[in-house]
């Protein structure tokens, strides 16, 4: 694990572009002149996986809100891994930078959205001990079905660490 650099940049779209489907996001598809980079997404806020010497995925952290009194929060804005390295502990690895990050921020919580339908994420989530904090039921219509929006969290403040 480490941060990202403004180098990572051609292997990060590749891997917004080979794991883009309608279980991870909203958006349409990332167009291919899209950069990685950009104002709401500098290199200093993506956590890069690497398995021998090549970016295997990434996790987008931010600020949610731009007062003072959300501070303590920091929301994991998109994690992915390439599907070459998938079912081999990236994942995982990435939440663990994230929460890691997130304490080095002085942060107390870090949340994340999932699509109710993503079973696969939603699991990984559960099992790193994200809790369910909300449902917004049917709050997106994709690919011709409505999904839920599942909120939920990691309490960076309570297990001792």
């Amino acid at each position: 694990m480490r941060p990202a650099v403004a180098a990572d940049e051609r292997a990060l779209r590749r891997i917004d572009h080979e794991t883009w489907s309608w279980l991870s996001s909203p958006a349409p598809p990332p167009p291919g002149n899209r950069t990685f980079f950009y104002d709401r997404t500098p290199p200093q806020d993506v956590l890069v996986a690497v398995v021998d010497g090549e970016v295997a995925g990434y996790a987008k952290l931010v600020k949610p809100m731009p007062y003072p009194s959300g501070e303590h929060v920091i929301r994991i804005n998109g994690l992915a891994v390439a599907p070459e390295y998938q079912r081999r502990g990236a994942g995982r690895a990435l939440l663990a930078a994230a929460v890691d990050e997130a304490r080095r921020r002085g942060a107390r919580k870090l949340t994340l959205g999932v699509f109710g339908s993503n079973d696969g994420a939603r699991r990984l989530y559960e099992s790193f001990g994200f809790v369910v904090e909300g449902v917004q039921r049917e709050h997106f219509f994709l690919d011709g079905r409505y999904v839920d929006d599942i909120l939920m969290a990691y309490d960076l403040s309570s297990d001792g660490q």
